[in-house]
């Protein structure tokens, strides 16, 4: 069992930049795949933004949203996963959501929910024009 806890969402204007980060209830994430979900206000399912994928090889993945490529970047240090985002606009307001699973097959998509066991409770980020 693995528990997640994010921090760093808030308000800020459209061209605005945050730091999410998520930390693991364990020394490190190394042995994971984790990702980044996001529900946008009245959404009913989450979206996938970015994602870190490590198979039993340690052969790594890295994938994006095509919404979020080229501003948001995702990292992990220790037991923190680290979601950088930049030239916010409104339509990335949203509650965002940390998530990890042990078990990552390539064929995998990291940006599907279906895939990751463990979740955070999620940090408000809002965004306004």
């Amino acid at each position: 069992q693995v528990r997640l806890v994010e921090s760093g969402g808030g308000s800020v204007q459209a061209g605005g930049s945050l730091r999410l980060s998520c930390a693991a209830s364990v020394p490190t994430i190394r042995n994971y795949s984790m990702a980044w979900f996001r529900r946008a206000p009245g959404g009913k399912q989450r979206e996938g933004v970015a994602g870190l994928g490590r198979d039993n090889t340690m052969f790594e993945v890295v994938e994006y949203a095509d919404s979020v490529k080229g501003r948001f970047i995702v990292s992990r240090d220790k037991n923190i996963l680290v979601l950088q985002l930049k030239s916010l606009t409104p339509d990335d307001t949203g509650m965002y959501y940390c998530a990890a699973t042990v078990l990552y097959l390539r064929s995998h998509s990291l940006l599907e929910e279906r895939h990751f066991d463990y979740w955070g409770q999620g940090v408000q980020v809002t965004v306004s024009s």
